[in-house]
């Protein structure tokens, strides 16, 4: 059961009818997340901005895919996590990646690996991270400014994973194909 309403551009405050304008022309349509987040139009714009500045990282998108599929199955989002599967299946990224994500199991990829170890390490402790685990993520070929860009990502998949948690947000069509349950 949804708790909190999903917007349309005619619904929504007028702080978000652009935002969800811009929704529709980059997406085709009006994701279900975008809907709930234009209830407030402050939040709404911090996920559309935060998206667009995760995207604009270091990151590959192989790396991308493994930072929000990782927060995503970690938080058990029952909307992201099929999202972007469909995502990660535009963007061309490699099955076996996604479904290892999906599944909770080690990237083939050590520095992959690396990444999502990493990832689960800050969400984990709450941003604890230690000289060693740096270490060994140093090591596998990321750096300090790929720390940062994971809690930026983080930052991403707070607004829409616990968003989602508390609307219960239906899965969108074009997603429903990947569905997913922990």
């Amino acid at each position: 059961m949804t708790t909190l309403k999903v917007h349309t551009i005619e619904s929504a405050p007028e702080g978000s009818k652009a935002l969800l304008e811009q929704s529709l022309k980059s997406n085709g349509m009006i994701p279900g997340l975008h809907g709930v987040l234009a209830g407030a139009p402050g939040i709404l714009e911090a996920y559309q901005t935060i998206h667009k500045l995760f995207t604009d990282t270091s990151f590959d998108k192989d790396e991308l895919t493994v930072v929000w599929q990782t927060i995503n199955v970690e938080h058990e989002c029952h909307y992201c996590v099929p999202a972007h599967t469909a995502i990660a299946h535009m963007m061309k990224v490699d099955e076996s990646i996604t479904e290892a994500l999906r599944n909770e199991t080690p990237l083939e990829n050590p520095k992959l690996e690396a990444l999502r170890t990493m990832t689960l390490t800050i969400v984990r402790n709450r941003g604890n991270v230690n000289q060693e685990e740096l270490n060994a993520f140093y090591e596998a070929g990321y750096g300090e400014q790929q720390i940062l860009e994971i809690i930026l990502g983080l930052s991403q998949k707070i607004i829409s994973n616990y968003t989602n948690h508390i609307a219960n947000t239906a899965v969108d069509a074009p997603f429903q194909k990947f569905s997913w349950k922990k």
